[in-house]
């Protein structure tokens, strides 16, 4: 609805099945306008200079190659095309014990960089005018709860003062950028 009558939505996911469940639902929806394409975010299947925004939610942290990610969103966007991310940096550097924990990358914590590096990531792709938008540490409470966290806390065997000051360190960060046009 958002992108009007003419306006297209390209959705992307490296899984079949991710795909297969899109397609469902935009049926459901009666959405169609809507097309998904098998791929991955550091080689997106969409031609040069060929989309108006970009929309990523949570996923570039869980690319090794995040410049890369970020090189192809610059690709495909149109002059004046902007990016809207949210995602997982870091205010700290992790223990190598968190980075290297599969709970950890699973909860898209230990894929996570420091957050100077993803903006410059950004700017070094080409984007102009990267802005955050907000950003949250996450509620003591929820990591607390949170399965994944409470793997990492019995794995490292982490005092109560430790976690919390690693829990400080993880962030959700919105940002927004233009490439020129």
């Amino acid at each position: 609805g958002r992108v009007g009558q003419t306006g297209k939505v390209i959705g992307v996911d490296m899984t079949p099945d991710m795909l297969s469940k899109a397609r469902d639902n935009a049926v459901k929806g009666g959405f169609d306008n809507v097309e998904f394409r098998l791929g991955e975010i550091e080689h997106l299947p969409v031609p040069d200079s060929h989309v108006d925004v970009i929309i990523s939610n949570c996923v570039i942290n869980l690319s090794p190659e995040k410049d890369q990610v970020f090189r192809e969103a610059f690709r495909v966007l149109k002059a004046g095309g902007r990016l809207m991310v949210s995602d997982i940096v870091l205010l700290r550097e992790l223990p190598d014990a968190i980075r290297e924990s599969i709970a950890a990358y699973v909860g898209c914590v230990a894929g996570a960089v420091l957050k100077d590096q993803y903006l410059e990531g950004m700017r070094s792709a080409g984007f102009e005018n990267v802005q955050v938008i907000s950003e949250e540490v996450f509620p003591i409470d929820l990591v607390a709860h949170d399965p994944t966290a409470k793997a990492i806390i019995e794995d490292m065997k982490l005092s109560e003062g430790e976690w919390m000051d690693l829990a400080h360190s993880v962030v959700s960060m919105k940002v927004a950028a233009v490439k020129a046009g």
